[in-house]
């Protein structure tokens, strides 16, 4: 009974994609990534990546775990700067 009032509705968002925007998830990743290079103890366990020297000699693990939370910090800093109304 409430499927066609799910399928009704749409996630409207507020916030388009812009170079600022593209930006502040750089800027996270990076920091995630330097984050994670002064926490992470085995940094190279798991599969290897295409090249190492890239990507700091992280694994897979290490770099999935890195950008997974750089992308959750971006999406907060990309929110909270939206709803102050900075970008």
């Amino acid at each position: 009974m409430l499927t066609p009032i799910l399928l009704t509705t749409a996630a409207t968002t507020p916030l388009e994609w812009s170079p600022i925007v593209g930006g502040i998830m750089i800027f996270a990743n990076i920091i995630a990534i330097a984050f994670a290079k002064a926490t992470v103890k085995y940094q190279n366990v798991g599969p290897a990546m295409p090249s190492p020297n890239m990507f700091g000699g992280f694994g897979l693990g290490a770099v999935l775990g890195a950008t997974s939370f750089g992308h959750i910090l971006g999406a907060g800093l990309i929110l909270g700067l939206h709803s102050i109304g900075r970008i």
